[in-house]
C-alpha cells in the first residue's frame, strides 16, 4: 500500500479505531476508543471501524484492508512502540508518535536519564530488575531513602501498580506487586505538591501547548488510578492557577520534553509542583486517554478545541506529508 498523501484523506478513508488492546488499561482504552469512533462518525467519515486489539491484530488488518490507524490504545503493546511497528511494516499510516517516541516514553527509567541529560527537572530515583512472584526483601532492595517513597512498574501507565509506601515494612510487599506487573520497578522519592499536567497538540504541523491542568484529588490522596477515572473524585483547576512566569516555566519544559522524547502529534506530561515552586517531571503520555473523564478533552476545550475537533486534529497526524517537528514554531 503507497503511503496516504494529505489530498487523499477524504470522508470516505477507510479508518480503522485500534482499541482495547492487551495491557491493564483495557477497559480505558475501549472507553477512550469508543469515543472517538463517535466523533469520527460526527465529523462526517463514512467508513469507520473498531478493531480490538488481540494477537491477531495482523490478520485482522490485512482482512480490514483500512488506510488510516487511529490510535486509541493505552499501555503495553499499544503505547510502547509495539503497534506502531505492526503497522509501519505493513504500510499502514497510523496517527500519533513513532516507534522510537513510545518505546522511550513508555520506560520511565529511559524516559529520566533522557531528560535529566537535557537538563529538565526530574525526582531522583532507583530502578531495581526482579522477578513476579518470587518475595522481595528490604535488603534485596536496598533503599536507604526517605520515606514516603513511591513505587512504581518502569512501563505500566494510568498509576497501574503505583503505590505510596510510608514506611519501610510495607516496602517489600509494594514492591512485589510491581514487580508482578513489570520486572523492572522503579522507587522514586515522593514529593508532596501540586498534580499538573499539559498537552502539546500538533495543529497544521506545528506544536501548540495546551493550558496548564491542575489535578486534585477529593479525598486528599495521591492521584491513583481510582481518582483518574472515577466520576466526582478528582477536581479539574483549568488554567491552573499559577503566576504567569511558572505556567510558561512549565509550558515550555512540556514542550521540551515533547521534543526531547522525539514526540510527534500529540503527548501529555506529568508534573508535581512543591510548596517553593519548584516543578518535576514525572513521565510523559503518547497517547493520552480521550475518555469522558480525561485530562487532554479538557484542556482542548480550554482553548476552545472541542472533542470532535480535537479528535481531527489527531487524525491529521497519521499524515506523513506534514510530520515536520524539527522546523516549525511551537505555540505557546
Amino acid at each position: 500500500m503507497k503511503p496516504l498523501l494529505k489530498s487523499d484523506l477524504t470522508h470516505s478513508s477507510r479508518i480503522g479505531v485500534l482499541y482495547g488492546g492487551l495491557s491493564s488499561e483495557r477497559e480505558v482504552s475501549l472507553r477512550s476508543g469508543q469515543n472517538c469512533f463517535e466523533a469520527l462518525q460526527r465529523l462526517g467519515y463514512t467508513n469507520v471501524t473498531l478493531i480490538d486489539v488481540d494477537r491477531s491484530i495482523g490478520k485482522t488488518l490485512a482482512e480490514s484492508n483500512i488506510e488510516i490507524a487511529f490510535l486509541a490504545l493505552h499501555g503495553k503493546y499499544g503505547e510502547d512502540g509495539c503497534i506502531q511497528g505492526i503497522l509501519e511494516l505493513m504500510n499502514i499510516p497510523y496517527t500519533g508518535n513513532d516507534v522510537q517516541a513510545c518505546a522511550i516514553t513508555m520506560d520511565k527509567d529511559t524516559t529520566k536519564r533522557l531528560l535529566k541529560e537535557s537538563g529538565l527537572p526530574i525526582i531522583s530515583s532507583k530502578t531495581l530488575t526482579l522477578k513476579a512472584g518470587k518475595p522481595v526483601t528490604l535488603n534485596q532492595i536496598g533503599y536507604d531513602g526517605s520515606y514516603p517513597v513511591m513505587v512504581k512498574p518502569i512501563t505500566e501507565g494510568s498509576s497501574v501498580g503505583m503505590a505510596k509506601v510510608d514506611s519501610p515494612e510495607d516496602l517489600p510487599t509494594a514492591v512485589q506487586e510491581a514487580a508482578n506487573l513489570c520486572d523492572r520497578v522503579m522507587l522514586e522519592a515522593f514529593v508532596k505538591g501540586r498534580d499538573l499536567t499539559v498537552g502539546v497538540l500538533h495543529i497544521n504541523s506545528k506544536p501548540t501547548v495546551l493550558p496548564i491542568l491542575e489535578l486534585r484529588n477529593k479525598a486528599g490522596g495521591w492521584y491513583d488510578f481510582e481518582s483518574k477515572y472515577t466520576e466526582g473524585k478528582t477536581e479539574f483547576i483549568l488554567p491552573a492557577q499559577l503566576s504567569e512566569p511558572l505556567t510558561q516555566s512549565i509550558q515550555q519544559a512540556a514542550l521540551d520534553a515533547h521534543q526531547v522524547a522525539g514526540c510527534y502529534g500529540i503527548s501529555r506530561t506529568d508534573f508535581v509542583l512543591d510548596d517553593q515552586n519548584n516543578f518535576y517531571i514525572l513521565e510523559i503520555n503518547t497517547i493520552p486517554g480521550m475518555t469522558t473523564l480525561s485530562d487532554l478533552p479538557a484542556q482542548a476545550k480550554t482553548m476552545g478545541i472541542s472533542y470532535d475537533q480535537l479528535v481531527e486534529y489527531i487524525l491529521q497526524t497519521a499524515l506523513p506529508s506534514s510530520q515536520s517537528i524539527t522546523t516549525c514554531q511551537a505555540n505557546i
